[in-house]
């Protein structure tokens, strides 16, 4: 079947993409979420509610060219009940066949909660110490061979049966961090000569440390997870620069493999693995018509009657500690200190989404910036002015709705592989808002010709990007957000879909 570019505003536009739309494949998503959510209504009856993410928006264009199949881990009884299905993303017409693997609740607690996060996901994200953190005990190996490793298994073993059901030649794209060693099961349980008919590709939306940070892993873990991803034809990153790493950590770390640098490919067991970088982005059609909602025009209100008409400092960000929120406080006290002129006249208001509560690390860290908030709020805090307001729970058009009126986003990770808020800002927002960024998010590579870049650690520097971004002049403010919205613009989500499929094109056909 082809994926060829339609004209319909949903669809996926693939224009002169070197005949990207001409796949003649099907196409196997695999991700540890689905693209949908199963609950029971009051009824008993299962209802079914679509995700909201970037990838789900990217394969609704493809659903009505395309026969897709999505498998995910069950993440409740519905869905363990369930178990497999045609689902609706677009309309009845358009469908595709949903599939849940089912592990065990001790399986994935080990799997999810100890292995992918956060000993995977901290690593990535360089929030190791080594000095006292990690410490790989029997239980973090019981976790590895008895959560990880079958989990896996289970992904490979489900979408081998998916594949050996259909006559098509296949697409396989496996998501993220969580799915590392599956590639490489899936290669084992189907054999050389049925794998030639199919192509497998990962997509790692995290960041991809040095090789050194890698050295934190035992052997037995770290080959695993190399080897794995060498099983994939083609392994992508958000980052020119997580691609380079992920060669080095290759070239250093896994025996008998041979790098190639400057053609980005990788010769292990006779199998050849191209890397590229896809940098993901938004939807950007779908945000500004939400923008347009009366639901984000009601939180509009409300925040424009807290700030009464002070300036506004806005970050987004999920309460993970990489995304250094204490830091951006502090920052803010510090400017607070150094130009006291802002004291009364600007207003900081988080938006926070609390995130993996279960792992203690994450726990501990919302603990650490709302103590960071309080500080600001009892040291500067008068009367009739709160210098820093918090707002926890997941509502995004209150998101969107902060990001159409912010003076100043602030987005200082430590480490994010992309960081899709500095994309979704410059796109609603209606004040010139200038983008504070940090030279270690992976928005940087396309973002900084139009933001203030900063090092995520430097408090002093951060609070001076603040102090200059609150008085840069309207003119400069008004041509840097022109910039950074064409550039968000010009390369949406589907243009990232697009790529992938245009790289598949070019290398095999």
């Amino acid at each position: 079947m082809t994926v060829q570019a339609a004209d319909r505003d949903d669809d996926l536009d693939c224009p002169e993409k070197n005949n990207a739309q001409i796949i003649d494949r099907s196409l196997i998503i695999v991700s540890n979420r689905a693209p949908m959510s199963l609950s029971r209504d009051e009824s008993g009856q299962i209802t079914f509610q679509r995700g909201s993410g970037g990838l789900v928006t990217a394969l609704m264009g493809l659903v009505q060219n395309i026969d897709a199949s999505w498998i995910a881990a069950a993440e409740s009884d519905v869905e363990r009940e369930w178990h497999y299905g045609r689902v609706s993303l677009l309309d009845e017409e358009h469908t595709i066949q949903l599939r849940f693997i089912r592990p065990g609740e001790e399986e994935y607690d080990r799997y999810y909660n100890q292995i992918s996060n956060p000993l995977i996901w901290f690593l990535q994200h360089s929030m190791w110490d080594v000095v006292t953190s990690p410490t790989i005990t029997a239980e973090t190996w019981a976790a590895w061979e008895q959560g990880y490793v079958p989990v896996n298994r289970q992904f490979a073993e489900a979408v081998a049966e998916q594949i050996k059901q259909s006559r098509q030649r296949t697409l396989v794209m496996f998501q993220d961090y969580h799915l590392y060693l599956a590639p490489r099961v899936l290669r084992q349980i189907l054999g050389p000569q049925r794998m030639q008919n199919h192509i497998l590709t990962h997509f790692v939306h995290i960041p991809w440390p040095g090789s050194e940070d890698w050295g934190i892993l035992p052997p037995g873990m770290r080959q695993a997870i190399l080897e794995g991803l060498c099983a994939n034809d083609v392994v992508g990153f958000q980052t020119r620069e997580d691609a380079l790493n992920f060669i080095r950590s290759v070239e250093s770390h896994l025996p008998r493999s041979h790098v190639n640098f400057s053609r980005g490919r990788i010769w292990y067991r006779n199998h050849a693995t191209y890397v590229r970088d896809f940098p993901i982005s938004i939807d950007v059609d779908a945000l500004k018509q939400l923008a347009l909602s009366e639901r984000v025009a009601s939180h509009r209100q409300q925040l424009e009657d807290f700030v009464q008409g002070r300036q506004l400092i806005v970050r987004i960000d999920r309460t993970e500690p990489s995304k250094n929120i204490a830091r951006g406080f502090q920052a803010y006290e510090s400017m607070l200190e150094m130009y006291p002129e802002h004291c009364g006249s600007v207003q900081f208001v988080a938006i926070l989404v609390p995130s993996r509560l279960k792992v203690e690390e994450y726990q501990s860290y919302l603990d650490d910036l709302m103590a960071a908030a309080g500080r600001v709020n009892a040291r500067f805090g008068t009367s009739d002015w709160e210098p820093v307001r918090v707002l926890l729970g997941e509502d995004y058009d209150r998101a969107i709705a902060a990001l159409q009126l912010y003076d100043v986003l602030l987005v200082n990770a430590i480490a994010d592989g992309m960081n899709l808020v500095a994309k979704e800002g410059p796109v609603v927002n209606q004040r010139d808002g200038v983008l504070i960024l940090s030279e270690r998010a992976g928005a940087r590579q396309q973002m900084e010709p139009g933001a203030t870049i900063i090092s995520p650690c430097d408090v002093f520097g951060t609070a001076n990007a603040l102090h200059q971004a609150l008085i840069m002049p309207a003119e400069i403010r008004r041509e840097r957000a022109l910039r950074l919205r064409k550039i968000v613009e010009e390369a949406d989500v589907n243009d990232w879909f697009c790529e992938q499929l245009s790289t598949i094109s070019q290398l095999f056909g």
